[in-house]
């Protein structure tokens, strides 16, 4: 009987403490709930008014529930978007071809930068391919992917069960190689003379190799990319690339250009989730934001905190199911 009263009181303070929780958080969460396409999944199921508060509305932040909002997909906004984003890739083309040529040394070396999901790598792809369509110069694109530490490497860290989980985060690439890398490639730029691109007469010491990534294998791959001396120009594209954090640093001091790829954090969010989605990796879309949650958007947070000045800023927004 006794216990069955102070469950009752303790019921009865918990649901008066809520009540005052959501009467100050929001006045909307005390009317009765209509329907909002608006709304967060979580608050569709509960049928509760949702404030739209982002990331996370009053009430998923009170319940400490997984907030995510599905916005309706519009055909117009995707055309506009896709003429949007065609406008950017031209922009930075134009802009990296134009600092090429008056750049004294015989190659030019551009860092592209973004949190994950901004949508960077389909920039730097376009913008390469933009660039090879011009019959005076020849791009080539690298990624910082090949740099990810293997698994096998992972599991000898002091907590492997976390560096598998926070795969893609700083520390979990070798980034003292990488930036001997690139400084192994500045120095290939300016000392080894430019081939023409059509005699293919160059030697294999005129030649540099890459590290890339095997997303099947989910480890790089050595030397899975060669970069020929005809090369006048040299992309290279990863989320650390403008990170102010020590060893990072010093990779915005080794190229010619520095271009962020600026997008909303939140946007960029959903893209993920649904990425994870589409290719298997997650079940559900409530997985999909969970893996954002834990990993990505930490990420995310800290490369927009720790940013070395850009040269350029690209605006990224979603075309369809992602850029």
């Amino acid at each position: 009987m006794k216990g069955g009263l102070c469950g009752r009181i303790a019921q009865w303070l918990w649901s008066g403490w809520r009540g005052t929780a959501f009467e100050s958080a929001s006045p909307d969460l005390q009317k009765p709930y209509q329907p909002n396409p608006g709304d967060c999944k979580a608050c569709r199921e509960h049928r509760t008014a949702c404030d739209h508060t982002r990331p996370q509305c009053s009430h998923c932040w009170s319940q400490q529930l997984l907030c995510f909002y599905v916005e309706p997909k519009q055909k117009k906004r995707k055309d506009l978007h896709k003429a949007t984003m065609e406008s950017e890739y031209r922009r930075l083309a134009d802009a990296i071809r134009n600092q090429a040529d008056a750049h004294p040394k015989p190659r030019y070396l551009v860092a592209i930068a973004g949190i994950p999901g901004s949508g960077k790598t389909t920039t730097a792809e376009a913008v390469v391919q933009q660039l090879n369509q011009s019959s005076t110069s020849r791009a080539a694109l690298l990624s910082m992917d090949g740099f990810h530490l293997s698994r096998a490497a992972l599991d000898q860290l002091p907590n492997p069960k976390e560096a598998h989980i926070r795969r893609g985060a700083p520390w979990t690439f070798d980034v003292g190689r990488f930036v001997a890398f690139v400084t192994q490639l500045r120095n290939w730029a300016d000392e080894t003379p430019l081939a023409h691109r059509s005699s293919g007469a160059w030697s294999s010491a005129d030649v540099i190799h890459a590290p890339t990534f095997d997303h099947e294998a989910k480890d790089p791959v050595e030397n899975g990319i060669s970069i020929t001396p005809d090369t006048d120009i040299i992309i290279i594209e990863g989320n650390y690339l403008l990170l102010d954090d020590p060893g990072w640093r010093e990779l915005a001091k080794l190229v010619d250009y520095r271009v962020f790829v600026d997008s909303d954090p939140l946007e960029a969010r959903s893209r993920l989730a649904e990425r994870h989605l589409r290719a298997g990796i997650e079940k559900t879309l409530e997985d999909g934001y969970r893996r954002v949650d834990s990993n990505d958007f930490l990420n995310a947070i800290s490369i927009r905190d720790k940013l070395l000045a850009p040269d350029m800023i690209v605006k990224s927004v979603t075309v369809d199911d992602g850029i």
